[in-house]
């Protein structure tokens, strides 16, 4: 056990990850990639500049203590921490490092369980930061794909169910990415492809609305589901067309072909709909009826029910449709439009 308490009285850590929003989520899952290989499935993801950052600072040796904006904060002893419970990815990904003597403030600018994949950006940042703070001559600073897989490893661990690999990818890496998944095991762990450039951003955030609905989500009740279907062979048949409408979509997007990528968004969500009608609540239905009539694509972020919607569209569709949008949130405590800037950078660690 590696006790941090006098390193970090000198030389405190931060680092920060991204949020991300999606389409095609769930074919990052080996249930499902592997089976449609043939395919080739692929996940695409926006990278927000909406961080989570996490701080490593100086604790009680022998303790750890986590703390994070919207949980209780939870001390234990390093050796007998819980990985159950809404904090216990970031105490099993303190065992891993055989750590004490640590407060791990966790800070998020998104909502909690907002569906824009914020513990497995907690767990990139986590990371990044143990790494940092434990480099030395010894001990070489991991690489960001060590720092993906990793963190993946881990929650799906302790999650004790298969789990994608696009929230953490987009946490490390930032930008505008599809991410294709291997057809063996020998093959690498994922391929990423740049779908638009940093000259590009600026744009794109014209033609993207994103809101939250005032209702955290679970994502394992509705990605459980989807698993537990295409395992037992039920509504199998739609998965080859969720591949094709997300490879299309990602083709649309990378020709910045809007109205293409709206329908590929739209067939993709509507083939969804139709296995799970509760990926969107009462709010997100008023949500995508109204992009729907102004000719945007809208779907909700990660598994759904609850959380996050983002829209596509044509810039004066969305410019139209976030007035309608910010109408409809309104009515409901804590909904909100967010800022849907693209991040660039993905993972920073700092000391300061």
């Amino acid at each position: 056990m590696k006790t941090l308490k006098k390193h970090l009285e000198s030389s405190p850590v931060k680092a920060s990850a991204a949020c991300r929003i999606d389409c095609g989520g769930t074919l990052d899952i080996k249930t499902f990639y592997y089976p449609l290989r043939h395919l080739s499935p692929c996940t695409f993801n926006i990278a927000l500049d909406m961080k989570t950052q996490v701080r490593l600072l100086p604790y009680s040796a022998g303790q750890i203590k986590v703390s994070s904006r919207g949980f209780r904060p939870e001390v234990y002893p390093a050796d007998n921490a819980p990985f159950s419970g809404p904090l216990g990815l970031i105490f099993a990904i303190a065992a891993y490092f055989r750590v004490d003597g640590v407060h791990i403030e966790i800070l998020s600018e998104s909502p909690p369980r907002s569906a824009l994949g914020g513990s497995s950006t907690a767990a990139v940042a986590l990371i990044g930061a143990m790494s940092d703070a434990l480099t030395g001559d010894d001990t070489p600073r991991m690489s960001t794909r060590q720092i993906v897989l990793l963190a993946h490893a881990i929650e799906e661990a302790v999650a004790g169910i298969p789990c994608g690999l696009q929230d953490q990818l987009a946490a490390a890496y930032g930008g505008v990415h599809a991410w294709y998944w291997p057809g063996a095991p020998s093959d690498p762990p994922f391929k990423k492809t740049e779908v638009l450039k940093k000259e590009d951003y600026a744009t794109l955030e014209t033609h993207i609305l994103l809101a939250y609905c005032g209702v955290p989500h679970e994502s394992q009740d509705i990605n459980s589901k989807w698993i537990d279907h295409f395992v037992r062979g039920k509504a199998r048949r739609f998965w080859p067309e969720i591949v094709s409408c997300t490879n299309e979509f990602v083709r649309a997007m990378t020709a910045k072909d809007w109205d293409a990528a709206v329908r590929a968004m739209n067939k993709e969500v509507e083939i969804r709909r139709k296995m799970t009608p509760e990926v969107f609540d009462e709010k997100g239905e008023a949500l995508l009826k109204s992009a729907l009539a102004h000719d945007c694509g809208a779907r909700f972020t990660g598994s759904g029910g609850g959380g996050c919607i983002w829209a596509l569209g044509r810039e004066e569709n969305i410019r139209m449709l976030s007035h309608e949008w910010a109408d409809i949130l309104s009515t409901k405590e804590g909904a909100k439009l967010l800022d849907a800037r693209v991040d660039p950078n993905g993972l920073e660690v700092t000391r300061y």
